[in-house]
């Protein structure tokens, strides 16, 4: 019956593998797609995050990410305190502001 179908030949183990530059050119292209499309967007991200969170000032208008929108009454080391209406403030942490609004918006 061998004469219907070829008999199988097994390749080398260095052709199998590929000599190993394959793998490593593989492993490198992997590598840089990961680091330009989600390591290096996220820490830019997180770097503008933390600028925007240190220079929160008194009498910014923000916005939290609970979307609660406020001028900013007093600011301490990890919270701030946001005036949301007439006589109602609440503190927040600074971590939870997404945005600063301009200045005469609310």
């Amino acid at each position: 019956m061998s004469f219907l179908i070829p008999d199988a030949m097994a390749a080398s183990p260095e052709a199998a593998a590929g000599g190993g530059y394959g793998s490593i050119i593989l492993l490198l292209a992997f590598v840089a797609i990961f680091y330009f499309l989600l390591w290096r967007p996220q820490s830019k991200r997180a770097k503008e995050h933390r600028e925007l969170v240190s220079n929160l000032t008194k009498e910014d208008e923000v916005v939290t990410s609970g979307g609660l929108t406020g001028k900013i009454t007093d600011v301490a080391d990890d919270f701030i305190t946001l005036a949301i209406a007439d006589n109602v403030e609440i503190k927040v942490q600074k971590s939870a502001i997404s945005t600063i609004l301009p200045k005469g918006t609310l």
